[in-house]
């Protein structure tokens, strides 16, 4: 188990996340807390930042410095970006904080900076193109990436608090004229960079200000799942998102749910910045990451020493053993589970009984190995419990419509409880739910045929009896399963009903 305190620098903000990182349960966070430092707003003319400031700096790492020595971390890690990489007296600033404070601050520099957000969203989403965008105080980190490989990256000198200042210093935050200029002057911008136009991949947003448009998008729309890793806007919600910002008077501003109220002067630029940019890429979709800059930090660092962790090839694979392991599922019983569900799945897939993509078998094997995790909060609640942690947990490499299919299928107790749980979102429609409620029926079954955690059935056989029209499952053991022979006769029920015929069940000893 490592504690690592990282501190993140910027232009706009600083803050202090603190992540624990454990083979079993990967990487989480501690404690995430932050400071609207705006530092770019120290800077003179000449670029060099003032002794405000510097003193500001100064007493906000003393003071994260010791939270982090509260925490116990193993290692603190001070990273800065535009702010101070811009300034013209950095090495003065660096060598104060070193003599007064000993904190040692490294200097990331614009490809670095790049690089980290573009690592931990190939590393945490199953976007395989895209171009991402990390708009912050001082700079704009854009990369373009295809098939998860990384093929040019820029940093513009320009973020939201330099964009508030250079067209809307002293006229209100939805001036028109100002809008229009901005709006001109990022276009030129991006004309720059000839691989930025009609690539048509995602544009993938990251940093605080992405995640407020995710936010005011949800609260509009009273979205029933948590969380914006994932979340998936089209062209027309960020002109939604856009045409509300720049109708709202200030006062109004901070009435809008989802917006952080030291974001409300310089929010409208970063949407501002999406929609050029949506527009030159011909985006395909915004999805937004909550993992960037200071994630792809961390992870990378920890491949570095670990070089088995953070596959981008394995990222559904490792979130969800990570998850189990987080809420105390055997590995034996749910590798088990997934291996009878299997198995039987595929008997009636051969017996036309049921039609699946191999989307829908992979969340289906998925489902079957966290099946009922929310028996570590309660036993008696398992369902319940098992849907709104897996629905509104931040998963790795899942969209959220998946994520909710998982949760279903995982938490699958009933026909009735599976339609009130849809009913949340009312995304299935009723050809999808009627195979999730098969689905999750196969793996009720299975997990009856292991309700012991002895692993004593060993294989199943699904037969047709021509003569009776009926049919038979050979359950082959070795032990004494017979508590997973009562339950099996009580669950067969859902493997008949996708049969629409009687099922006989023979238990045999190997």
């Amino acid at each position: 188990m490592e504690r690592i305190g990282l501190i993140d620098i910027g232009s706009n903000t600083i803050r202090l996340v603190i992540f624990e990182f454990d083979k079993k349960t990967g990487l989480n966070e501690l404690l995430n807390i932050k400071t609207p430092a705006r530092l770019s707003q120290y800077l003179t003319d000449d670029l060099a930042m003032n002794n405000d400031g510097i003193e500001l700096l100064t007493q906000t790492l003393q003071s994260f410095k010791t939270v982090a020595d509260k925490f116990e971390v193993d290692e603190l890690h001070p990273v800065a970006t535009a702010a101070i990489r811009q300034s013209t007296n950095r090495t003065k600033i660096i060598e104060k904080i070193k003599k007064d404070l000993d904190i040692k601050i490294k200097l990331i520099p614009e490809e670095e900076e790049a690089f980290y957000g573009f690592y931990a969203i190939t590393h945490t989403t199953d976007i395989q193109d895209g171009i991402s965008v990390d708009i912050g105080g001082g700079s704009t980190e854009v990369t373009l990436f295809k098939n998860k490989k990384l093929k040019a990256a820029h940093s513009f000198p320009f973020g939201v608090v330099t964009l508030q200042r250079k067209f809307f210093d002293n006229k209100d935050h939805n001036d028109k004229s100002a809008i229009k200029d901005m709006e001109k002057f990022l276009s030129k911008q991006f004309d720059q960079l000839s691989w930025l136009k009609n690539q048509k991949v995602a544009l993938v947003g990251i940093g605080g200000s992405a995640r407020n448009v995710a936010r005011i998008h949800q609260s509009e729309h009273s979205y029933p799942i948590g969380g914006v890793h994932n979340y998936t806007m089209t062209e027309d919600n960020i002109e939604e998102v856009y045409s509300i910002l720049k109708k709202s008077s200030r006062d109004d501003l901070k009435d809008i749910d989802g917006l952080s109220r030291d974001r409300i002067d310089i929010i409208l630029p970063a949407v501002a910045v999406f929609n050029s940019l949506f527009d030159k890429i011909d985006a395909t979709q915004f999805t937004f990451s909550r993992k960037g800059l200071r994630e792809g930090y961390v992870m990378n660092t920890i491949s570095e020493r670990h070089p088995s962790e953070f596959k981008k090839e394995n990222i559904r694979k490792d979130a969800l053993y990570h998850l189990a392991n987080e809420y105390g599922i055997e590995a034996s019983s749910a590798e088990q589970r997934v291996k009878l569900a299997q198995s039987l799945l595929d008997q009636l897939i051969d017996l036309d009984k049921i039609e699946l993509s191999e989307k829908e078998q992979t969340l289906f094997a998925e489902g079957a190995y966290l099946y009922y995790l929310g028996r570590f909060i309660d036993a008696d609640s398992s369902s319940p419990h098992t849907y709104y942690i897996i629905a509104n947990s931040m998963i790795d490499g899942f969209k959220h419509e998946d994520r909710v299919k998982l949760a279903l299928l995982a938490s699958f107790k009933n026909k009735s409880l599976l339609k009130f749980f849809s009913r949340e979102t009312k995304w299935l429609k009723d050809k999808e739910l009627d195979n999730i409620q098969h689905l999750g029926g196969i793996i009720k079954f299975v997990n009856a045929l292991n309700i012991s955690h002895t692993s004593a059935v060993e294989r199943v056989q699904l037969e047709e009896d021509e003569d009776n029209d009926k049919y038979r499952l050979n359950v082959y053991y070795n032990g004494a399963p017979i508590a997973e022979e009562y339950q099996a006769h009580r669950q067969k029920k859902h493997i008949e009903k996708i049969l629409k015929e009687d099922l006989s069940i023979i238990f045999t000893k190997s």
